[in-house]
């Protein structure tokens, strides 16, 4: 691992990417905070001389209201979930798979899935990865602790945990700590459960993390203990020396979660070079950064077979004997029901 510094948490929102160049007034890439790094977009600028132009946002649930209140961008970034959603309210379009030769060794999941694909039509090309299971303090926390989920309901520790900020993320946890593990299949009183537990839970909340960056300053200075988080924070967090590691294997289990880019209506830049992006992200050099630098996985699933599994597994990405719950997507009723829920719990109510 080389990465030597962390993204400044929300900060991140106001971060503009860098290069040799100047950003690329011919597109646009509404993302999450820290993909505008060098390492996604280099082979990007080889062609054309730019780097893309980014701009940010914390939380799917944030894109979607932005993206419909008019903000245009040629390139969105979200998860499985959203797709139909976004496609229902005419946020995007399909991809023209003959621009992005790369998209051959995508896996045969992301090719036929109904929600991200229509007959001959591809909505969703994925492009990275992960786990999301427990982060915690190894000088202050023992492996026995966080072996249970119910760490998080933990007296001792109030004030010292945090969760992310994204109700998907948060009601898997929910979730699999009230024995779900397949969401898919929840039921109304399944979620009941869920929204009771998390709302257990809150008053130990020191604060609801926005990306990686801002979890791993809470971490780094001994802030917060314990943490669900994404594999991206507690691999860097390590790698620079800090006491984090990260159990993926809970015994009532972890998630695991990809996400990827859908075409923008309207998107004001080229649409040639957006396909051009897409395809230079499935390249391998971009999948042997991802893994390298963030720990995550990547969309190329020819390229992830050149890995080897001890790497996979320092990086949170190897196998676990624990259930895992796949964050795909959902019937949309129950999503929105539980991104109201989360606001509600959120606020104390």
């Amino acid at each position: 691992m080389t990465r030597l510094t962390l993204l400044a948490g929300a900060s991140a929102l106001a971060i503009v990417a860098t290069s040799a160049g100047a950003d690329d007034p011919e597109l646009t890439v509404f993302t999450w905070s820290g993909f505008e790094e060098e390492g996604y977009w280099a082979g990007y600028a080889e062609e054309f001389g730019d780097s893309p132009t980014f701009t940010f946002f914390g939380e799917e649930e944030e894109a979607f209201q932005k993206l419909r209140s008019g903000f245009r961008a040629d390139i969105g970034h979200p998860c499985p979930h959203s797709v139909d959603k976004w496609r229902q309210a005419g946020l995007i379009e399909p991809w023209d798979i003959s621009k992005i030769p790369n998209y051959e060794f995508v896996s045969e999941f992301h090719k036929t899935a109904d929600v991200l694909t229509d007959g001959d039509d591809v909505y969703f090309i994925p492009a990275d990865n992960g786990a999301t299971a427990i982060a915690y303090n190894t000088d202050e926390i023992t492996l026995e602790q966080v072996s249970t989920l119910e760490v998080f309901n933990d007296p001792a520790l109030a004030g010292r945990i945090s969760l992310p900020d994204n109700p998907d993320d948060v009601f898997a946890l929910a979730y699999l700590a009230t024995g779900t593990t397949d969401w898919t299949k929840a039921t109304q009183e399944d979620f009941e459960k869920a929204a009771a537990w998390l709302r257990g839970v809150h008053p130990n909340v020191r604060t609801y993390w926005i990306d990686g960056g801002e979890l791993g300053q809470l971490m780094s200075t001994g802030e917060v203990l314990v943490s669900w988080s994404w594999n991206e924070t507690p691999v860097q967090l390590a790698a620079e020396g800090f006491p984090v590691a990260f159990n993926r294997a809970p015994k009532e289990g972890s998630t695991i979660w990809s996400c990827g880019m859908v075409n923008l209506v309207d998107g004001p830049g080229s649409e040639d070079k957006a396909h051009a992006y897409i395809n230079k992200w499935l390249e391998p050099a971009v999948a042997e950064y991802i893994v390298n630098e963030w720990g995550y996985g990547h969309g190329n699933e020819k390229a992830m077979e050149a890995f080897g599994e001890e790497l996979l597994t320092e990086v949170g990405l190897g196998p676990v004997d624990v259930p895992l719950l796949p964050q795909v997507p959902m019937d949309n009723r129950l999503r929105e029901a539980m991104i109201a829920e989360f606001e509600k719990i959120k606020a104390g109510f």
